[in-house]
This record gives structure tokens, C-alpha cells and sequence, in this order.
């Protein structure tokens, strides 16, 4: 076989799951919602930045838009379970376009009440908590179970390639058209994926079965995931690297404009160009069609690297590569995670594993958030930088510790089993 043709089967291998019909509308209809949700998202850390000049009300916007995950998730995981995903998702994401449209009328003011901005962000958040866990287990209803590695993986594809053009779209539009105008143009993307959801075929979807009404669901969810070693150690390594780690919305604006003498159009630049680097790292990980702990470990450990890297960059010109790299490993962690959640949850408790997984990963940002924030407004966006690489160096090392733990574990086990076939003999 020729270089061409390896490449062409390796593009075909890569996006197989496009091959089937209702994925294909899923992922038209999200990718042109999910650009004007990530220009939304950074309009409004602009928006906020313009208004306030200060790295703490960052760090409470972000407790703002994600705070409703940490309250709602684990019941928005469970009403996910309970719930066709499908009408679920019709609900929520018209709710999610009248929160843009919302925006953009305090946008039109002439001097936008900031704390009204944080209401409507929290308003956003409450349809993240509910959009979240239901997407996300969605994404496994499209394709038979022996693609949904590779459907995860074109979804975090799909979800990287939004933030090169959203954030891109919103520094051009701030230029031009002004804030008010790119809410509203995200409101009506969302028509997108409404008609995209509408025109999907029940039939053939692959649907989890429901799960039964009963009492203390929430905490089966949680007492499920403690009691599998592939589900709690990766959210163990989500809490800590959510918490100090993904909070770019706070960090890199201050970052760009203090510390490398950057502007606006600077942040949402390097904001592209880390998500650049982002897609590259979610189409390899798509190629996979297995993950366990160590491997999520070695992303995180990655990450880590990354981080430190860009904290020490001495410009502008050196932070554009180093965000490719910090975009790569970033959802390579991302992806690593939720494919083994979605792998090895049990179909009936998917829903309240990636709810739980939001909570530890979006819900951390109203912790994290506030506090990177007083360190960069303290100590510098550098400092802050610092300390997310730290925290991941040190849960990728206590996760590889943990995988290498439960290998011996297994290998004891298997050396004590007397059935077990001993090779060569």
C-alpha cells in the first residue's frame, strides 16, 4: 500500500462514525452551536475584563457560568439516565439560545451592569449542568458500542475545532460589530442543532435503558463509581486538574495583556492557536479504540509539562507554539478521560458518571477560579500558570502510582488462580 493510500485509510478509519446518519446530523448541527457557544464564552470574559480590569471578577465569572454544575450536576446526570436524551436535549438547548439572546441586550447598554452579566452567565450555567451529562451520553446512543471510542473522539474533535473558529470570530467581532451582535449571532446558531435534533431518526438510535425511578439514586451514582477503579482514579486526577489547571478563561487573558504586553485580539489569537493543537489532540485520540488509567495518567503528565513550558515563555511569538502543545495534551487528557468513563460505566449509570465527571471538572471552576485568579492578581497570570502545572505533574504521578498498584493487584490475582492457562505449557 502507497503513502496515499495509508492516508486515506487512516482519514476513513478516523472519522468512521460519520458513517452513520444521526451521528452525522448530531455533529453538523453541534459544530456551528458549539463556535458561537465558545465566541459567547470569551465575549463575556472580555466583556467582564473591559468592564472590571480585574482577575478576581474573572475568577467570579467563571464561579458564575459554572457553579450551577457543581450544585445540579449529580441530579442533571440522574434526570439524564431517566430521560430521552434527544427531547432532553431540544429543552435544553432552546432554553441555552434565549440565555445568548438575553446577553446581548445587556451588551446593547451603554455601560452593561456587571452583575447582571454574572446572573445571565448563571443562568447559562443551570442549561450546562442539564446539556452536559445528556450530550455527552447522547454521543453513545448515535453509534453501535464498538464505535463509541471513535464517536467520543470526533465529539471532542468537533467540540476543539469550535473553539479555533468561536474565539477567533469573537476577537474579530468585538472589532467590528461590537459585543451585542455576537451574542445575538450565537443565539441563532443554535438553530443549528434544534433542527439537527428534529430531523434525527428514533429508530435508529442505541439507546441505554432507562433508568427506574426510585429513592437515593444520586448516591447509588456515587457509591457505583467508588466501587471501579477505572471510573474514580480518572475523576480523582479530573478534580485536581479542573480545579487548578483549566481555568485559560482566567489566566490567559491577564496572561497575554500584563504579562506579554499583549491586547484583546492577542488573547483571542493565542486562545485559536491553543485550539489548533486542541483538535490535533482530539483526531488522534479518536484513532483509539481502548484507554485505561495509565494512559489517562501519561496525558496528564503531559499537560503538566505543557503548562510549564508556557509559564516561563519569554513573548508573545514563543507562547503561539507552546499553546499548541498545551492545547494538545489538554484534550488529549479530556478525550483519555471521558472515553474511559463512557467505556466502562455501566449503560444504566452513564448519565450519573458524566454528570460526576462534570462536577468534578466544570464544578471545580468556582473553587479553582476565584483562587487562580487572587494568584494572578497577586503574584502574577505566571504564578498562576505554575500552579496548574504543578497540580497536574502531581496527579499524573499518583495516577500512574495507582495503575501500577491495581496492575499488581490484577497479576497477584491471576498468579493464585489456578485455572488460568500459563503460557507455553
Amino acid at each position: 500500500m502507497g503513502v496515499a493510500e495509508r492516508v486515506r485509510a487512516a482519514s476513513r478509519d478516523t472519522i468512521r462514525s460519520l458513517r452513520f446518519r444521526n451521528f452525522r446530523l448530531f455533529f453538523g448541527g453541534q459544530f456551528v452551536s458549539q463556535i458561537g457557544n465558545w465566541m459567547t464564552l470569551v465575549l463575556q470574559t472580555l466583556l467582564v475584563l473591559r468592564l472590571t480590569d480585574s482577575g478576581v471578577a474573572l475568577g467570579l465569572l467563571a464561579a458564575a457560568q459554572f457553579g450551577p454544575v457543581l450544585v445540579l450536576g449529580a441530579w442533571a446526570g440522574l434526570v439524564a439516565d431517566r430521560s430521552d436524551k434527544r427531547k432532553l436535549l431540544l429543552i435544553v438547548q432552546s432554553l441555552a439560545m434565549a440565555q445568548s439572546f438575553a446577553l446581548a441586550a445587556l451588551a446593547s447598554l451603554d455601560a452593561p451592569p456587571v452583575g447582571a452579566v454574572f446572573v445571565v452567565a448563571a443562568a447559562g450555567g443551570v442549561t450546562m449542568a442539564f446539556d452536559n451529562p445528556t450530550r455527552r451520553s447522547f454521543v453513545t446512543e448515535l453509534v453501535p458500542e464498538h464505535e463509541i471510542t471513535n464517536a467520543v473522539g470526533l465529539n471532542s474533535a468537533l467540540m476543539t475545532a469550535s473553539r479555533v473558529i468561536g474565539p477567533a470570530l469573537a476577537g474579530l467581532g468585538v472589532q467590528t460589530v461590537g459585543f451585542a451582535w455576537c451574542f445575538a449571532l450565537d443565539g441563532i446558531s443554535y438553530v443549528a442543532v434544534l433542527a439537527a435534533l428534529w430531523a434525527m431518526r428514533p429508530a435508529d438510535l442505541h439507546p441505554a435503558p432507562a433508568a427506574p425511578r426510585g429513592r437515593a439514586q444520586v448516591r447509588e451514582g456515587l457509591r457505583y463509581v467508588a466501587r471501579v477503579h477505572e471510573l474514580w482514579v480518572p475523576l480523582v486526577m479530573m478534580t485536581v486538574v479542573g480545579t487548578f489547571a483549566f481555568n485559560f478563561q482566567v489566566v490567559f487573558p491577564l496572561f497575554v495583556t500584563r504579562d506579554l504586553d499583549g491586547t484583546d485580539s492577542s488573547f483571542t489569537l493565542l486562545f485559536s492557536v491553543l485550539s489548533i493543537g486542541s483538535l490535533a489532540g482530539a483526531l488522534s485520540a479518536a484513532r483509539r479504540s481502548s484507554m485505561d488509567v495509565r494512559r489517562v495518567a501519561l496525558t496528564v503528565v503531559a499537560f503538566g509539562g505543557a503548562l510549564a513550558a508556557m509559564a516561563v515563555v519569554p513573548s508573545l511569538a514563543v507562547a503561539f507554539p507552546v499553546g499548541l502543545l498545551v492545547g494538545f495534551a489538554s484534550v488529549s487528557f479530556l478525550t483519555a478521560s471521558t472515553a474511559i468513563v463512557q467505556l466502562r460505566a455501566d449503560p444504566s449509570m452513564r448519565g450519573r458518571v458524566l454528570a460526576l465527571q462534570a462536577i468534578v471538572f466544570l464544578g471545580s471552576t468556582p473553587v479553582g477560579g476565584p483562587v487562580v485568579g487572587w494568584v494572578a492578581e497577586e503574584h502574577g497570570a505566571r504564578a498562576a500558570i505554575a500552579l496548574g502545572a504543578a497540580a497536574c505533574l502531581a496527579a499524573g504521578a499518583w495516577g500512574l502510582a495507582m495503575a501500577r498498584r491495581a496492575a499488581g493487584t490484577t497479576e497477584g490475582l491471576s498468579a493464585v488462580e489456578p485455572s488460568t492457562p500459563v503460557a507455553g505449557g
